[in-house]
């Protein structure tokens, strides 16, 4: 399983794998320990999370998820735990993403992806190291 294989939906909490394409939609598999088949269609917005990036203020204005998910893999590889204050959750993405975008990345966004670490840690392991083999 890689990133491709794996969606986030809009209002909705956790990670989701793409089952397979149905008539209307799409056919998702929650990432947890229930397993709940789900069907998308047009009033869910599903976003893969290979064409998730984010802010930087370098030349290319963005940074693909994978490598961010990369780069906390290596600075902190285990579970982590979400920071109470904004101020750590930036302090925590500088240290992994140094040249975030911090006018355009919230803290929201921050807690998004440490949520998704974990889940993506705990439920699709395999997936830092497909990420990691495409980086090099």
């Amino acid at each position: 399983m890689n990133l491709k294989d794996i969606a986030a939906i809009t209002g909705k909490s956790g990670l989701f794998k793409v089952v397979k394409p149905a008539r209307t939609g799409v056919i998702l598999e929650s990432l947890d320990e229930q397993r709940k088949k789900l069907v998308t269609n047009a009033n869910y917005k599903v976003s893969v999370l290979k064409e998730i990036s984010i802010y930087t203020t370098s030349t290319e204005g963005s940074v693909s998820l994978g490598l961010v998910l990369t780069s906390i893999k290596e600075k902190y590889p285990q579970i982590l735990e979400t920071p109470a204050s904004n101020a750590e959750l930036f302090s925590f993405l500088g240290e992994v993403l140094p040249d975030y975008d911090a006018e355009r990345v919230y803290p929201s966004d921050i807690k998004k992806l440490i949520t998704w670490y974990n889940i993506l840690w705990q439920f699709a392991p395999e997936v830092f190291e497909q990420t990691e083999a495409e980086t090099a």
